[in-house]
Protein backbone atom coordinates (compact mmCIF):
# COMPACT_ATOMS: atom_id res chain seq x y z
CA UNK A 1 0.00 0.00 0.00
CA UNK A 2 1.53 3.62 -1.35
CA UNK A 3 1.95 6.27 1.57
CA UNK A 4 -1.14 7.86 -0.27
CA UNK A 5 -3.12 5.08 -0.10
CA UNK A 6 -2.45 4.29 3.60
CA UNK A 7 -3.79 8.02 4.50
CA UNK A 8 -6.72 7.52 2.38
CA UNK A 9 -7.62 4.74 4.53
CA UNK A 10 -6.90 6.25 7.89
CA UNK A 11 -8.67 9.60 7.14
CA UNK A 12 -12.01 7.98 6.14
CA UNK A 13 -12.86 5.94 9.05
CA UNK A 14 -12.65 8.16 11.50
CA UNK A 15 -13.63 12.00 12.28
CA UNK A 16 -11.11 14.25 13.37
CA UNK A 17 -10.76 17.76 15.34
CA UNK A 18 -10.72 20.25 12.62
CA UNK A 19 -7.41 21.38 15.36
CA UNK A 20 -5.64 18.03 15.26
CA UNK A 21 -2.58 19.80 13.52
CA UNK A 22 -1.61 22.21 16.30
CA UNK A 23 -0.57 19.63 18.91
CA UNK A 24 2.89 19.64 16.59
CA UNK A 25 5.12 22.63 17.68
CA UNK A 26 6.43 22.84 14.10
CA UNK A 27 3.05 24.10 12.42
CA UNK A 28 2.40 25.90 15.53
CA UNK A 29 5.13 27.88 14.70
CA UNK A 30 4.60 27.96 10.93
CA UNK A 31 0.88 29.29 11.38
CA UNK A 32 1.58 32.06 14.00
CA UNK A 33 4.15 33.49 11.33
CA UNK A 34 1.80 32.79 8.35
CA UNK A 35 -1.03 34.77 10.56
CA UNK A 36 0.58 37.68 10.25
CA UNK A 37 1.07 37.69 6.82
CA UNK A 38 -1.83 36.31 5.76
CA UNK A 39 -2.92 40.00 7.77
CA UNK A 40 -0.40 42.36 5.38
CA UNK A 41 -1.77 40.09 2.35
CA UNK A 42 -5.06 41.03 2.54
CA UNK A 43 -3.85 44.68 3.43
CA UNK A 44 -2.40 44.98 0.39
CA UNK A 45 -4.61 42.89 -1.90
CA UNK A 46 -7.22 45.46 -0.72
CA UNK A 47 -5.10 48.46 -1.13
CA UNK A 48 -3.33 47.35 -4.71
CA UNK A 49 -7.42 46.46 -6.29
CA UNK A 50 -8.47 50.11 -4.92
CA UNK A 51 -5.21 51.62 -6.04
CA UNK A 52 -6.04 50.41 -9.65
CA UNK A 53 -9.09 51.57 -9.67
CA UNK A 54 -8.22 54.94 -8.24
CA UNK A 55 -5.70 55.72 -10.84
CA UNK A 56 -7.69 54.90 -13.60
CA UNK A 57 -11.54 54.96 -12.90
CA UNK A 58 -12.05 51.58 -15.06
CA UNK A 59 -12.69 48.00 -13.98
CA UNK A 60 -10.98 46.93 -16.22
CA UNK A 61 -7.45 48.21 -15.07
CA UNK A 62 -7.97 46.12 -11.72
CA UNK A 63 -8.71 43.01 -14.14
CA UNK A 64 -5.68 43.30 -15.78
CA UNK A 65 -3.63 43.73 -12.69
CA UNK A 66 -4.83 40.30 -11.36
CA UNK A 67 -4.10 38.99 -14.83
CA UNK A 68 -0.50 40.48 -14.62
CA UNK A 69 -0.52 38.61 -10.89
CA UNK A 70 -1.23 35.34 -11.94
CA UNK A 71 -0.05 35.35 -15.66
CA UNK A 72 3.47 33.93 -14.54
CA UNK A 73 1.85 30.57 -13.06
CA UNK A 74 -0.07 29.97 -16.57
CA UNK A 75 3.34 29.63 -18.23
CA UNK A 76 5.70 28.64 -15.12
CA UNK A 77 3.08 26.98 -12.71
CA UNK A 78 4.52 23.12 -12.85
CA UNK A 79 7.76 24.35 -12.84
CA UNK A 80 7.41 25.90 -9.81
CA UNK A 81 5.82 22.77 -8.29
CA UNK A 82 9.37 21.07 -9.81
CA UNK A 83 11.59 23.42 -7.81
CA UNK A 84 9.28 22.72 -4.66
CA UNK A 85 10.04 18.60 -5.02
CA UNK A 86 14.01 19.16 -5.89
CA UNK A 87 15.02 21.86 -2.72
CA UNK A 88 14.34 22.44 0.71
CA UNK A 89 11.45 23.99 1.11
CA UNK A 90 12.26 26.18 3.72
CA UNK A 91 15.06 28.07 2.16
CA UNK A 92 12.48 28.47 -0.79
CA UNK A 93 10.04 30.36 1.39
CA UNK A 94 12.65 32.57 3.05
CA UNK A 95 13.95 33.82 -0.44
CA UNK A 96 10.11 34.57 -1.55
CA UNK A 97 9.22 35.82 1.48
CA UNK A 98 12.40 38.52 1.45
CA UNK A 99 11.40 39.24 -2.16
CA UNK A 100 7.82 40.51 -1.12
CA UNK A 101 8.92 42.27 1.43
CA UNK A 102 11.33 44.15 -0.94
CA UNK A 103 8.69 44.77 -3.81
CA UNK A 104 5.97 45.94 -1.66
CA UNK A 105 8.31 48.02 0.33
CA UNK A 106 9.16 49.77 -2.82
CA UNK A 107 5.37 50.32 -4.27
CA UNK A 108 4.62 51.66 -0.62
CA UNK A 109 7.56 54.14 -0.88
CA UNK A 110 6.40 55.36 -4.82
CA UNK A 111 2.83 55.72 -3.33
CA UNK A 112 3.92 57.61 -0.33
CA UNK A 113 5.78 60.02 -2.79
CA UNK A 114 3.41 60.60 -5.17
CA UNK A 115 5.30 58.77 -8.10
CA UNK A 116 2.46 55.75 -8.39
CA UNK A 117 1.54 55.25 -12.10
CA UNK A 118 -0.82 51.98 -13.27
CA UNK A 119 2.42 51.28 -15.33
CA UNK A 120 4.25 50.81 -11.75
CA UNK A 121 1.10 48.83 -10.67
CA UNK A 122 1.63 46.49 -13.30
CA UNK A 123 5.00 45.84 -13.58
CA UNK A 124 4.92 45.24 -9.33
CA UNK A 125 1.66 42.78 -10.47
CA UNK A 126 4.17 40.67 -12.69
CA UNK A 127 6.52 40.67 -10.58
CA UNK A 128 4.89 38.94 -7.19
CA UNK A 129 3.37 36.97 -9.77
CA UNK A 130 6.93 35.65 -10.95
CA UNK A 131 7.45 35.02 -6.70
CA UNK A 132 3.85 33.67 -6.49
CA UNK A 133 4.70 30.67 -9.04
CA UNK A 134 7.41 29.42 -6.79
CA UNK A 135 5.76 30.35 -3.13
CA UNK A 136 2.60 28.55 -3.69
CA UNK A 137 2.99 25.20 -4.21
CA UNK A 138 6.05 25.48 -1.66
CA UNK A 139 3.75 26.42 1.16
CA UNK A 140 1.11 23.99 -0.43
CA UNK A 141 3.13 21.24 0.13
CA UNK A 142 5.12 22.54 3.08
CA UNK A 143 2.23 21.37 5.42
CA UNK A 144 3.20 18.12 4.61
CA UNK A 145 6.85 18.20 6.42
CA UNK A 146 5.43 20.02 9.78
CA UNK A 147 2.34 17.46 10.20
CA UNK A 148 2.25 13.98 9.81
CA UNK A 149 -0.01 13.03 6.42
CA UNK A 150 -2.68 12.00 8.31
CA UNK A 151 -2.94 15.08 9.63
CA UNK A 152 -2.51 16.81 6.83
CA UNK A 153 -6.65 17.92 5.73
CA UNK A 154 -6.64 19.76 8.95
CA UNK A 155 -3.32 21.77 8.59
CA UNK A 156 -4.44 22.79 5.09
CA UNK A 157 -8.19 23.36 6.22
CA UNK A 158 -6.48 25.28 9.38
CA UNK A 159 -4.22 26.94 6.96
CA UNK A 160 -7.62 28.20 5.37
CA UNK A 161 -9.18 29.12 7.91
CA UNK A 162 -6.00 31.91 9.65
CA UNK A 163 -5.82 33.34 6.00
CA UNK A 164 -9.58 34.15 5.54
CA UNK A 165 -9.64 34.86 9.72
CA UNK A 166 -7.26 37.29 8.49
CA UNK A 167 -9.49 38.58 5.91
CA UNK A 168 -11.72 40.27 9.18
CA UNK A 169 -8.77 42.56 10.60
CA UNK A 170 -6.41 43.00 7.00
CA UNK A 171 -9.54 44.58 5.11
CA UNK A 172 -10.60 47.01 8.02
CA UNK A 173 -6.84 48.12 8.62
CA UNK A 174 -6.63 48.73 5.20
CA UNK A 175 -9.71 50.82 4.60
CA UNK A 176 -9.20 52.56 7.91
CA UNK A 177 -4.97 53.58 6.59
CA UNK A 178 -6.53 54.39 2.98
CA UNK A 179 -9.28 56.72 4.58
CA UNK A 180 -6.56 58.43 6.65
CA UNK A 181 -2.87 58.01 6.16
CA UNK A 182 -3.44 56.66 2.72
CA UNK A 183 -3.06 54.17 0.22
CA UNK A 184 1.16 53.22 0.54
CA UNK A 185 0.77 52.99 4.24
CA UNK A 186 -1.47 50.15 3.37
CA UNK A 187 1.52 48.65 1.51
CA UNK A 188 3.94 49.69 4.10
CA UNK A 189 2.52 47.71 6.89
CA UNK A 190 1.98 44.98 4.43
CA UNK A 191 5.79 44.52 3.92
CA UNK A 192 6.48 44.81 7.71
CA UNK A 193 4.18 41.46 7.72
CA UNK A 194 6.44 39.79 5.66
CA UNK A 195 8.37 39.57 8.92
CA UNK A 196 6.41 37.15 11.00
CA UNK A 197 6.71 34.07 8.03
CA UNK A 198 10.67 34.52 8.08
CA UNK A 199 10.96 34.32 11.79
CA UNK A 200 8.51 31.82 12.21
CA UNK A 201 10.71 29.68 9.58
CA UNK A 202 13.76 30.44 11.30
CA UNK A 203 12.46 29.15 14.55
CA UNK A 204 11.75 26.14 13.33
CA UNK A 205 13.92 23.38 14.63
CA UNK A 206 15.05 20.21 12.77
CA UNK A 207 13.03 17.46 14.89
CA UNK A 208 10.28 20.01 13.75
CA UNK A 209 10.59 18.86 10.24
CA UNK A 210 10.12 16.14 8.10
CA UNK A 211 11.63 16.64 4.49
CA UNK A 212 10.38 14.79 1.65
CA UNK A 213 13.26 13.49 -0.29
CA UNK A 214 14.10 15.54 -3.07
CA UNK A 215 12.94 14.52 -6.53
CA UNK A 216 15.25 13.82 -9.10
CA UNK A 217 15.24 16.16 -12.07
CA UNK A 218 12.33 16.10 -14.55
CA UNK A 219 13.11 17.53 -17.83
CA UNK A 220 9.06 17.23 -19.04
CA UNK A 221 7.33 18.42 -15.54
CA UNK A 222 4.26 19.45 -17.27
CA UNK A 223 3.78 16.13 -19.52
CA UNK A 224 4.57 14.21 -16.59
CA UNK A 225 2.00 15.71 -14.57
CA UNK A 226 -0.23 15.56 -16.69
CA UNK A 227 -0.05 12.09 -17.55
CA UNK A 228 0.04 11.48 -13.89
CA UNK A 229 -3.47 13.25 -13.33
CA UNK A 230 -4.95 11.78 -16.31
CA UNK A 231 -4.88 8.80 -14.86
CA UNK A 232 -6.67 9.48 -12.14
CA UNK A 233 -10.30 10.45 -12.36
CA UNK A 234 -10.94 11.90 -8.97
CA UNK A 235 -8.08 14.16 -9.12
CA UNK A 236 -8.80 14.97 -12.76
CA UNK A 237 -12.28 16.17 -12.22
CA UNK A 238 -11.12 18.04 -8.91
CA UNK A 239 -8.50 19.92 -10.73
CA UNK A 240 -10.73 20.74 -13.99
CA UNK A 241 -13.57 22.17 -11.43
CA UNK A 242 -10.52 23.99 -9.71
CA UNK A 243 -9.53 25.44 -12.84
CA UNK A 244 -12.98 26.94 -13.89
CA UNK A 245 -13.62 28.26 -10.64
CA UNK A 246 -10.26 30.00 -10.63
CA UNK A 247 -10.94 31.55 -14.06
CA UNK A 248 -14.30 32.94 -13.83
CA UNK A 249 -15.80 32.62 -10.33
CA UNK A 250 -12.79 34.20 -7.84
CA UNK A 251 -12.68 37.22 -9.86
CA UNK A 252 -14.31 39.13 -6.44
CA UNK A 253 -11.41 42.34 -6.59
CA UNK A 254 -13.40 43.09 -10.45
CA UNK A 255 -16.87 42.26 -9.61
CA UNK A 256 -17.14 43.63 -5.67
CA UNK A 257 -15.13 46.65 -6.41
CA UNK A 258 -17.72 47.95 -9.04
CA UNK A 259 -20.67 46.50 -6.73
CA UNK A 260 -19.45 48.59 -4.18
CA UNK A 261 -18.95 51.71 -6.32
CA UNK A 262 -21.54 51.03 -9.46
CA UNK A 263 -24.02 49.64 -7.75
CA UNK A 264 -24.56 50.61 -3.94
CA UNK A 265 -22.64 53.58 -4.39
CA UNK A 266 -19.98 53.07 -2.07
CA UNK A 267 -16.22 53.72 -1.53
CA UNK A 268 -13.42 51.85 0.26
CA UNK A 269 -15.05 50.89 3.35
CA UNK A 270 -17.87 49.12 1.70
CA UNK A 271 -15.43 47.12 -0.26
CA UNK A 272 -13.94 46.38 2.98
CA UNK A 273 -17.18 45.66 4.51
CA UNK A 274 -17.81 43.05 1.56
CA UNK A 275 -14.71 41.46 2.13
CA UNK A 276 -15.47 40.89 6.15
CA UNK A 277 -18.32 39.01 5.31
CA UNK A 278 -16.65 36.63 2.66
CA UNK A 279 -13.97 36.41 5.71
CA UNK A 280 -16.74 35.64 8.24
CA UNK A 281 -18.29 32.46 5.83
CA UNK A 282 -14.94 31.38 4.87
CA UNK A 283 -13.80 30.79 8.50
CA UNK A 284 -16.98 28.34 8.98
CA UNK A 285 -16.23 26.62 5.98
CA UNK A 286 -12.57 25.89 6.45
CA UNK A 287 -13.76 24.48 9.92
CA UNK A 288 -16.34 22.23 7.84
CA UNK A 289 -13.80 20.76 5.72
CA UNK A 290 -11.07 20.11 8.24
CA UNK A 291 -13.61 18.13 10.62
CA UNK A 292 -14.65 16.50 7.37
CA UNK A 293 -13.58 12.74 6.53
CA UNK A 294 -14.75 12.04 2.79
CA UNK A 295 -12.11 11.26 0.41
CA UNK A 296 -14.54 11.35 -2.47
CA UNK A 297 -15.39 13.32 -5.35
CA UNK A 298 -18.90 14.05 -4.71
CA UNK A 299 -18.52 16.42 -1.73
CA UNK A 300 -15.93 18.94 -3.78
CA UNK A 301 -17.78 19.10 -7.00
CA UNK A 302 -21.52 19.57 -4.54
CA UNK A 303 -19.35 23.04 -3.04
CA UNK A 304 -18.41 24.09 -6.28
CA UNK A 305 -21.84 23.92 -7.78
CA UNK A 306 -22.72 25.90 -4.64
CA UNK A 307 -20.21 27.85 -5.27
CA UNK A 308 -21.42 29.06 -8.04
CA UNK A 309 -24.96 29.15 -7.57
CA UNK A 310 -24.85 31.68 -4.69
CA UNK A 311 -22.28 34.02 -6.56
CA UNK A 312 -25.15 34.20 -8.80
CA UNK A 313 -27.63 35.13 -6.71
CA UNK A 314 -25.76 37.31 -4.89
CA UNK A 315 -25.93 38.99 -8.37
CA UNK A 316 -29.23 40.27 -8.25
CA UNK A 317 -29.73 40.76 -4.15
CA UNK A 318 -31.41 44.44 -4.63
CA UNK A 319 -29.58 45.96 -1.48
CA UNK A 320 -26.82 46.04 1.16
CA UNK A 321 -29.04 44.30 3.69
CA UNK A 322 -29.52 41.71 1.25
CA UNK A 323 -26.01 40.99 -0.18
CA UNK A 324 -24.12 41.04 3.11
CA UNK A 325 -25.83 37.95 4.47
CA UNK A 326 -25.44 36.22 0.70
CA UNK A 327 -21.27 37.57 0.76
CA UNK A 328 -20.89 35.52 3.97
CA UNK A 329 -22.76 32.12 2.50
CA UNK A 330 -20.36 32.24 -0.35
CA UNK A 331 -17.28 32.74 1.60
CA UNK A 332 -18.30 29.36 3.69
CA UNK A 333 -18.82 27.51 0.33
CA UNK A 334 -15.79 28.72 -1.68
CA UNK A 335 -13.85 27.89 1.32
CA UNK A 336 -15.02 24.35 2.45
CA UNK A 337 -14.79 23.55 -1.94
CA UNK A 338 -11.24 25.28 -2.03
CA UNK A 339 -9.98 23.25 1.30
CA UNK A 340 -11.58 20.14 0.72
CA UNK A 341 -10.22 20.31 -2.89
CA UNK A 342 -6.70 21.15 -1.79
CA UNK A 343 -6.86 18.66 0.96
CA UNK A 344 -8.32 15.71 -1.20
CA UNK A 345 -5.72 16.25 -4.61
CA UNK A 346 -2.69 15.95 -1.98
CA UNK A 347 -3.71 13.17 -0.46
CA UNK A 348 -5.00 11.19 -3.57
CA UNK A 349 -1.24 11.25 -4.93
CA UNK A 350 1.75 9.97 -3.88
CA UNK A 351 4.76 12.26 -2.34
CA UNK A 352 7.18 12.11 -4.72
CA UNK A 353 4.53 13.47 -7.45
CA UNK A 354 2.82 15.81 -5.03
CA UNK A 355 4.91 19.08 -6.10
CA UNK A 356 4.51 18.74 -9.42
CA UNK A 357 0.58 17.99 -8.95
CA UNK A 358 0.14 21.10 -6.96
CA UNK A 359 2.15 23.02 -9.41
CA UNK A 360 -0.39 21.90 -11.89
CA UNK A 361 -3.21 22.28 -9.47
CA UNK A 362 -2.19 26.57 -8.94
CA UNK A 363 -1.50 26.84 -12.64
CA UNK A 364 -5.08 26.33 -13.55
CA UNK A 365 -6.22 27.83 -10.06
CA UNK A 366 -4.08 30.86 -10.13
CA UNK A 367 -2.78 30.70 -14.17
CA UNK A 368 -6.64 30.75 -15.66
CA UNK A 369 -6.98 34.44 -13.97
CA UNK A 370 -5.17 35.87 -16.86
CA UNK A 371 -7.42 34.67 -19.12
CA UNK A 372 -11.07 35.14 -16.81
CA UNK A 373 -10.06 38.37 -15.30
CA UNK A 374 -9.86 40.67 -18.14
CA UNK A 375 -12.95 39.51 -19.86
CA UNK A 376 -14.78 39.42 -16.72
CA UNK A 377 -13.60 43.11 -16.61
CA UNK A 378 -14.62 43.89 -19.60
CA UNK A 379 -18.06 42.30 -19.57
CA UNK A 380 -18.14 44.46 -15.96
CA UNK A 381 -17.36 47.30 -18.14
CA UNK A 382 -19.81 46.76 -21.19
CA UNK A 383 -23.34 45.33 -19.01
CA UNK A 384 -22.68 46.13 -15.74
CA UNK A 385 -21.49 45.07 -11.85
CA UNK A 386 -24.45 42.69 -11.65
CA UNK A 387 -23.77 41.11 -14.91
CA UNK A 388 -20.11 40.64 -14.64
CA UNK A 389 -20.92 38.93 -11.07
CA UNK A 390 -23.63 36.63 -12.34
CA UNK A 391 -21.45 35.34 -15.05
CA UNK A 392 -18.44 34.36 -12.57
CA UNK A 393 -21.03 32.42 -10.59
CA UNK A 394 -23.03 30.70 -13.43
CA UNK A 395 -20.31 29.47 -15.38
CA UNK A 396 -18.87 27.34 -12.51
CA UNK A 397 -22.33 26.08 -11.84
CA UNK A 398 -22.61 25.24 -14.82
CA UNK A 399 -18.92 23.35 -14.69
CA UNK A 400 -20.23 21.08 -11.47
CA UNK A 401 -23.33 20.20 -13.45
CA UNK A 402 -21.12 18.81 -16.56
CA UNK A 403 -19.16 16.93 -13.53
CA UNK A 404 -21.91 15.03 -12.09
CA UNK A 405 -23.64 14.72 -15.64
CA UNK A 406 -20.62 12.72 -16.81
CA UNK A 407 -20.08 10.62 -13.57
CA UNK A 408 -23.65 9.51 -13.80
CA UNK A 409 -22.68 8.76 -17.73
CA UNK A 410 -19.47 6.98 -16.93
CA UNK A 411 -20.80 4.71 -14.22
CA UNK A 412 -23.62 3.40 -16.22
CA UNK A 413 -21.50 3.11 -19.08
CA UNK A 414 -19.20 1.09 -16.66
CA UNK A 415 -22.41 -1.15 -16.05
CA UNK A 416 -23.47 -2.06 -19.41
CA UNK A 417 -20.39 -3.22 -20.42
CA UNK A 418 -19.81 -7.12 -20.72
CA UNK A 419 -17.96 -8.42 -18.29
CA UNK A 420 -14.26 -10.55 -19.84
CA UNK A 421 -14.77 -14.16 -20.66
CA UNK A 422 -18.96 -14.38 -20.09
CA UNK A 423 -21.89 -13.73 -23.14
Amino acid sequence: MTTASAVRSSTSTTAESPFAALRYRGYRTYLIGQSLASTGTWMGSIALDWLALQLTNSPTAVGITMALQFLPVLFLGVHGGQLADRYPKRRLLLITQTINACLTGALAVLTIIGLIRIQYVFVFALLTGLVFVVDAPTRQVFATEVVPLSRLRQALSLNAMVFHATRLVGPALASLLIGTAGTGWAFACNALCYLGPTVALLRLRPGDLTPAPPASPEPRAFRTAGRYVRQRPRVFWTIVLVGVIGTFGLNFPIVLTAIASESLHGAANMYGLFNIMLAVGSVLGALVAGSGTSTRLRPVVLFGGLFGSVQALAAIAPNLPTFLPLMAVLGFVNLAFQSLANASVQLWVDPEMRGRVMGLYMLVFAGGTPLGAPIIGAVTNAFGARFGMAVCGLIPAAAAGAIVLIQVWSRRRSVRLPVPGHT
